[in-house]
């Protein structure tokens, strides 16, 4: 009776193994459990203009742990994101998250291209231009939802002289401003309004040679941008036609304009329609080479550095993954949320054709002085 039982048991036990097997050779009939997927967030304390401590606290909120795990860096310093990123990276990160501003975006993207690795942003910068153009919110907890949708693109990214981009690049009145915000101490777009403001009537435009494939050209111009997206940051549009995703580069010329012409571009800047003005001449290219007379600073995503006489530009097709709104808000566009995003973006105008009047005025005012002498 003790044998049988032992052999019952035996048999039992041997069913319930050829039923495992059975299981694993039909998956269907057990639920798959996908692994967690890994995120790395990376914080630049310092950009923008607010704490970073409710977006860790949002984060801590909101994440979905049954989709994620999840870690958190600091920059201490210039380029420290790339470093993160990369180990991130050799890590097995699936995802790294910028929180911070196109500065932040553009250190940490750059050792996510050519990697099946993922870029999300949560901006907290001063401009977020590539998180605008993406249509991702401003607002922090919908920028995390968007991250828990896992909804993953691919986009084009710009080099120029091997600098990698991934808004908008440029050399000129552009560069000089950021040169100028990145050592004025204080953040945010008014610093930066109040460093262009200060700087454009004294500033002289340049004589730049343009190498096409299949044409040269020459341009005495005020500023040269080479748009990946479409905008500077807070919803100034410097190329409005520019796509992430069509292998092109947009490149805008302003050419030398007077104080009168000033309030007309800054409206269309922020009204998306600048090409339209007649100071400006746009082309689409995937590489350019632009040639100055001596080096100088050019700007990468608002980043200026020192260059030489040659810049070469090109654009590299669909080589960087972003977590995108799912609903393609970017291009249809919840008219509400386009609406809310565009007036954050447009709220200091006023303030910034104010300035301007009061400048017209005064240089009137010069004008009529010096033709009574």
């Amino acid at each position: 009776m003790g044998k049988m039982k032992k052999q019952s048991t035996f048999f039992r036990i041997s069913r319930q193994i050829d039923k495992c097997y059975a299981n694993f050779a039909n998956p269907l009939s057990l639920p798959i459990m996908e692994p967690l997927k890994k995120i790395v967030f990376i914080v630049n304390p310092i950009s923008g203009t607010f704490s970073k401590d409710f977006v860790l606290a949002s984060i801590k909120e909101q994440i979905n742990r049954a989709k994620f795990t999840y870690e958190v860096a600091y920059t201490q310093h210039a380029k420290h994101g790339t470093e993160i990123s990369a180990k991130a990276v050799a890590n097995g990160a699936d995802i790294v998250v910028a929180i911070g501003g196109d500065g932040t975006v553009n250190e940490i993207a750059r050792s996510l291209i050519h990697t099946p690795v993922a870029l999300g942003i949560i901006p907290c910068g001063s401009g977020n231009g590539l998180a605008r153009h993406l249509q991702i919110p401003m607002d922090i907890k919908k920028a995390i939802e968007n991250i828990n949708r896992c909804n993953i693109e691919c986009i084009d990214y710009g080099r120029i002289n091997n600098n990698p981009f991934f808004c908008t690049c440029g050399v000129g009145f552009d560069a000089f401003v950021s040169l100028k915000f990145a050592t004025a101490g204080k953040r945010g777009m008014l610093t930066y309004l109040e460093n262009t403001l200060h700087e454009c009537l004294n500033y002289k435009p340049e004589t730049y040679e343009i190498v096409r494939e299949d044409s040269t050209m020459k341009h005495k111009a005020f500023l040269i941008a080479c748009a990946n997206a479409s905008q500077y940051g807070n919803n100034a549009y410097i190329a409005p036609q520019a796509s992430l995703d069509d292998g092109l580069m947009d490149v805008t010329i302003l050419e030398p304009f007077t104080i009168l012409d000033i309030p007309a571009l800054a409206f269309q800047l922020f009204n998306k329609n600048i090409d339209q003005n007649s100071r400006i001449k746009t082309f689409k290219s995937n590489k350019i080479t632009i040639i100055r007379n001596k080096p100088g600073v050019i700007h990468f995503d608002g980043d200026p550095v020192m260059e030489g006489s040659v810049l070469n530009v090109e654009i590299v097709g669909h080589d960087l993954w972003v977590c995108v709104p799912p609903e393609k808000g970017r291009k249809t566009g919840n008219m509400l949320q386009m609406a809310a995003d565009y007036f954050s973006g447009f709220k200091p105008f006023s303030g910034v054709l104010d300035e301007l009047s009061a400048k017209n005025k005064i240089f009137m005012e010069r004008r009529k002085d010096e033709s009574r002498e």
